[in-house]
């Protein structure tokens, strides 16, 4: 097979040396060597590579306590806090897997995800603990342990907080699986170090893969540090001592991969934000001055929006990545109008990627882009364009699936081998390709161009969201014959979600009934799926099979 991009590398290797090790001993490693620089920053405490090794050490022997072991699954359902980081790479020490989730996810979900990752540990925040302790009544969590904010604070910031916060939640009630955090961490007790190889898988994030059902991705230690790897050789700029501003969450492939993983694992510092405004996003800019900013389409936008940056001379960023969705050809040249009259020497740079993949695998190179283009492959990611439903590659400038293959590619889907079938195909070359379910074109000189996803999904501020989830809970709600949702255009979340509800007979539409689907959607799927609007119609159009034709509904939204 040709490959047309590598002419475009310029200074950035074809091939790339890998480290064997876990994704923990590659950042202990980078703490070893960089012990006083700084590997995280949380709203405004600074913790260098040292402690964060420490405090991961601290965490790996309080897990040991509560007896995780090698090959143990548990599931962490935080932000972006430093507990989120030391959990990560703690349970790695022990060789157990670390299974991420939304916060905000419903309780349906988050049962679904303990049952189909097999955890019975669970670690969230003080918060969430209503919400975990109703979804223990479907899984029973053999440990449940609470951490807070204040967890990772210090002075006056941790004295506001519990002032401000936290003494506004309801007394905590005593129960014997219930952990808070720092007695979770008094009961730690010397533990084994279980250096995981590196094919083994070490992380599940959750996606819906080509169906739109919920599932869990096994991803490799490999796949962590490739991406790592990769994401250095790409950004065109020395990544060790720098600044990342982490946004995106780690449950999230970008999040994790990108914003903390590359970060720690080459030597820059994640500055972390647990919840993104665009006021707070514009202050820790001003503050922060971070060299590398990564982040949706949506954040983006709202940063052209705000004037919370104006006469901000922007000039220290060296990189402003965006992914996660597709950035619009207008908005990308708003973006690069707003960096350039804030005196920054960089354009915003888009990038594409799976879940499946762990995140980005092909990136707009620093040097020279192309309108619509979401740039050239990774380093030793190998990107074709295939006949739909086969693997037949199709000549440059035509249009075809998206394939790709590479070190960072997935395990496969948690016990769902007919699909992990599906997706992940051998090519007549031999190798196993990833099939994207996105539809794409490659020019003669190896730029991709995305086109449009071949599978039913809405990609709302960088969050997706499957219809067929949603239609599924409106269906099952006793006063709705059948249900259709839909993406339509937004301004600033790209789209948004509407549902189009057709009421059982004697059920007439009401704002009573539209408000009592919305608390019912709530409680399955997670708030950003939500529907934002209920239409009610007396029918739905028909394809000629009797499917709803979705697509029709699409078309009138967007006339």
């Amino acid at each position: 097979m040709e490959r047309p991009w590598l002419k475009h590398y310029g200074a950035v290797a074809p091939h790339l040396e890998y480290p064997t090790c876990s994704i923990s001993g590659q950042v202990l490693k980078t703490a070893a060597r960089l012990p006083q620089s700084d590997a995280l920053s949380f709203m405004g405490k600074r913790i260098s590579y040292a402690e964060m090794a420490e405090r991961i050490e601290e965490t790996a022997r309080a897990f040991w306590g509560l007896g995780i072991r090698k090959g143990d699954r548990v599931l962490l359902c935080l932000p972006n806090l430093p507990q989120t980081v030391y959990c990560l790479y703690g349970l790695n020490r022990l060789g157990a897997v670390v299974g991420l989730i939304h916060p905000l996810a419903a309780e349906k979900e988050i049962a679904e995800d303990l049952r189909q990752v097999g955890a019975d540990t669970l670690i969230t925040l003080r918060q969430f603990l209503p919400k975990m302790e109703r979804v223990q009544k479907e899984v029973p969590l053999k440990h449940l342990i609470i951490s807070d904010i204040d967890d990772a604070l210090c002075g006056i910031r941790k004295w506001g907080y519990r002032l401000a916060v936290k003494s506004k939640f309801p007394p905590l009630k005593k129960a014997e699986n219930l952990l808070l955090w720092q007695d979770f961490l008094k009961n730690g007790c010397p533990y084994e170090a279980q250096e995981m190889p590196a094919e083994e898988g070490a992380v599940i994030l959750f996606s819906g893969g080509t169906t739109g059902t919920q599932k869990g991705i096994l991803l490799s230690n490999l796949n962590f540090n490739a991406l790592a790897m990769q994401t250095e050789a790409m950004s065109a700029r020395q990544v060790e001592g720098q600044r990342l501003l982490a946004a995106m969450p780690m449950f999230h492939g970008f999040g994790l991969g990108v914003c903390v993983h590359t970060a720690l694992a080459c030597g820059a510092s994640s500055i972390l934000v647990p919840r993104f405004n665009v006021k707070d996003y514009a202050m820790l800019i001003r503050k922060e001055k971070p060299n590398f900013i990564a982040g949706v389409p949506t954040l983006y936008e709202a940063l052209t929006r705000t004037d919370y940056l104006d006469r901000t001379d922007l000039s220290f960023l060296q990189g402003v990545f965006s992914g996660g969705d597709s950035l619009s050809i207008e908005l990308k040249r708003k973006m690069d109008r707003f960096l350039a009259e804030r005196g920054a020497k960089v354009r915003i740079r888009e990038g594409y990627g799976t879940t499946e993949c762990v995140t980005a695998s092909c990136l707009t190179p620093d040097h020279e882009e192309r309108e619509g283009s979401i740039g050239l492959p990774y380093p030793d990611m190998d990107y074709a364009i295939c006949k739909v439903g086969t693997t037949q590659e199709v000549p440059y400038g035509e249009e075809g699936e998206i394939c790709l293959t590479g070190p960072t590619m997935m395990l496969g889907y948690l016990d769902h081998p007919e699909e992990t079938a599906q997706v992940l195909q051998t090519h007549p070359d031999g190798r196993v390709w990833l099939h994207t379910g996105d539809l794409g074109m490659m020019d003669a000189d190896g730029f991709i161009y995305f086109r449009q996803r071949l599978k039913r999904i809405i990609v709302t501020s960088g969050y997706n969201v499957y219809p067929s989830q949603i239609e599924n809970v409106l269906d099952g709600h006793k006063k709705v014959q059948i249900s259709c949702v839909i993406g339509v255009p937004d301004s600033y979340r790209m789209h948004r979600v509407k549902a189009f509800v057709v009421l059982k007979n004697g059920k007439e539409p009401s704002e009573k009934i539209k408000t009592e689907l919305m608390e019912y959607c709530k409680k399955y799927v997670a708030k950003y799926a939500c529907p934002r609007e209920i239409e009610f119609r007396t029918d739905l159009p028909k394809t000629l099979v009797g499917k709803v034709a979705y697509k029709e509904l699409e078309q009138e939204e967007n006339h």
